[in-house]
Order: C-alpha cells, then structure tokens, then sequence
C-alpha cells in the first residue's frame, strides 16, 4: 500500500490510517500542552516553547486531517494544512472585539493565537512536514 496518490487506499486501509492519525493528534496534543505549560520550568529555551508549540500545532492539525480525510494524499493534505495554518495566521491581522476578546482566552490563545509572525508560518511548515513523513512511516508495509 502507498500513499502517492489519492484514492489508492482501501476502505479499511483508510479507517487504519485515520485511527493511527487520530491516536498521533492526541500524543502531539499531549506533548504540545506539556511543552507550553511545563516547557520554561524544565529549563527549555523560549525560542523552543514558542516554536515548538508552533511546529506541533501544525503536526496536530496535519493529523486531525488524515483522520477526517484519510484517503487524501499526504502531499495533497500537507498542502491543506498549509493552508488552514496561513489561514489561522493571517487572521491574527483581523481585529474586532469579539475576536480580540476570544484569543485573550486560554482556548484562543492556543486554537488561534495572539501575534501575527511570519517565524510562525515558517513552523508550520516545518510541523506539516513532520506530520507527512510520520504519517508516511506509520502507513508503510511491515516488510518495507
């Protein structure tokens, strides 16, 4: 089974591949909560917790989308991420009261975020292409 193009997998192979994309969305949650609540306490550098909380943001929406379109293409649904990540991005140059109230939420600040960053969309970028090449490593044969 290969993942080049779209419609190739099986229906069952389509369910697996969004079970296991959905079970990574919810260790790289995990992780990605644990590095911005706990990161600065371990001692990590700003730039990591900042960053990397942006590298995993992306890797989590990249999965969530395998698991509600998984017979997409990682290429095609890397290209999707990218998207929505801009998207989320560029919305941060939009300011109107109730959307400037809702990112001073906790739930805000982490769905969308506050400050509009081109080092942000660099992230993603980086957190997409994470996402494709596990995804890619997770749907390989046993024997390849």
């Amino acid at each position: 089974m290969t993942l080049s193009s779209p419609g190739m997998l099986t229906r069952a192979d389509g369910r697996r591949r969004a079970a296991r994309a959905l079970a990574m969305a919810l260790i790289v949650i995990v992780v990605g909560l644990e590095l911005r609540f706990h990161g600065l306490g371990l001692g990590l550098p700003a730039f990591i917790v900042k960053y990397g909380g942006s590298v995993l943001w992306a890797t989590m929406l990249y999965m969530l989308l395998v698991a509600l379109l998984p017979r997409m293409s990682p290429w095609q649904i890397g290209g999707l991420a990218l998207a929505v990540t801009v998207i989320v991005e560029g919305s941060r140059l939009v300011h109107t009261p109730w959307l400037d109230s809702f990112r001073l939420t906790l739930t805000g600040a982490l769905l969308l975020g506050r400050i509009f960053s081109l080092w942000n969309i660099a992230a993603y970028v980086v957190g997409i292409l994470i996402g494709v090449w596990i995804d890619r490593m997770a749907m390989r044969p046993a024997s390849a």
